[in-house]
């Protein structure tokens, strides 16, 4: 009986539906007027979209099982490892780098938007070196294999890219003066909207927020940057706010004559769990052993994907640069 106990919690902890059961059963409802209860009230909307999204796709007949089966099996192995690092993590950070900064910023309407552009940028960093920098690309590749976009997406992530991703973003933002409340209350609030922007075309065929499109990241957007068209690479790395991509000329709107294709450029399988999980860390792997001397092989951690000792580069950048020429 106690394994159905585990299986419950888990999956009362996946729906994020138990503080607010445990809220109910106090019966003080004014505590969903304060922040907790806010995230109490938000957590849970998207496990429930994703639950939607499964059964409307399952009713149009577009169920993308294999990209749900992989990133459930993804979701799990990641379940006891990637969130107790990423908060030790976090924690350090703060703890090293919150005394020596200049001055400080807590939760105010002015220092939530100051909080908010900061992250957007420290954002940006981490995933602007996750596409260009090998090494961090076998840490996110996981998110870009699935060759069609839903929400279980959000949960495809090699188990340290969080600690990594945390460690950029926390070390800019507490620098940069954003107190660690305010920090706090803005991963809550882009976790919340970055799993949001992966919803599938069962749930919002065009992806588009209207005149909000303007300035904010769309699921539109996230769609193009999930793809591998040579149009569409790396591109369109904010989460929420796009202002960062427009001043680094990341930018892509959608082009009508170019649908999206999903996934990533190497060949693989991607219904095969170790090989999403583990196929770039092996491919680069290759590549090292099979470069000739020390500095060619350090060159393949740190150079973009697609760079070779050859010359023969087949980097996101040359791509789209050659079909931007020919196009």
């Amino acid at each position: 009986m106690e394994i159905f106990q585990i299986l419950y919690r888990e999956v009362l902890g996946f729906l994020g539906v138990e503080p607010a059961f445990n809220l109910l059963k106090s019966g003080d409802f004014s505590s969903f007027l304060s922040f907790e209860g806010i995230k109490t009230i938000l957590i849970p909307i998207i496990p429930l979209l994703l639950i939607l999204e499964l059964i409307q796709g399952i009713i149009n007949k577009k169920s993308q099982t294999k990209v749900y089966k992989v990133n459930f099996l993804i979701y799990v192995l990641n379940r006891f490892i990637s969130r107790f690092i990423a908060i030790a993590v976090t924690a350090f950070v703060i703890a090293k780098l919150q005394p020596i900064a200049i001055f400080q910023v807590d939760i105010t309407w002015y220092g939530l938007i100051y909080g908010y552009i900061i992250w957007e940028f420290a954002h940006f960093i981490y995933h602007f070196l996750a596409h260009k920098v090998r090494l961090f690309w076998c840490l996110h590749s996981s998110h870009h294999v699935p060759e069609d976009m839903n929400l279980s997406v959000t949960y495809a992530h090699f188990f340290l890219e969080g600690p990594y991703a945390d460690a950029i973003r926390g070390s800019i933002c507490i620098l940069a003066g954003v107190s660690p409340a305010l920090l706090f209350l803005i991963m809550f609030i882009d976790g919340t909207y970055g799993a949001f922007i992966h919803i599938d075309e069962n749930i919002s065929k065009s992806g588009k927020l209207g005149f909000m499109s303007k300035w904010m990241l769309t699921p539109l957007h996230h769609r193009i940057h999930h793809a591998r068209n040579p149009l569409y690479m790396d591109t369109n790395f904010c989460n929420l706010l796009n202002i960062w991509d427009r001043i680094f000329k990341t930018y892509q709107e959608e082009d009508k004559n170019v649908k999206i294709e999903y996934g990533i450029t190497r060949p693989m399988n991607s219904g095969n769990i170790w090989d999403v999980y583990f196929g770039e860390i092996v491919a680069l792997a290759k590549d090292i052993w099979q470069a000739p001397g020390l500095g060619n092989k350090f060159y393949y951690l740190i150079m973009p994907p697609g760079w070779s000792h050859t010359g023969d580069h087949k980097t996101a950048k040359v791509v789209r640069d050659e079909y931007l020429k020919n196009n």
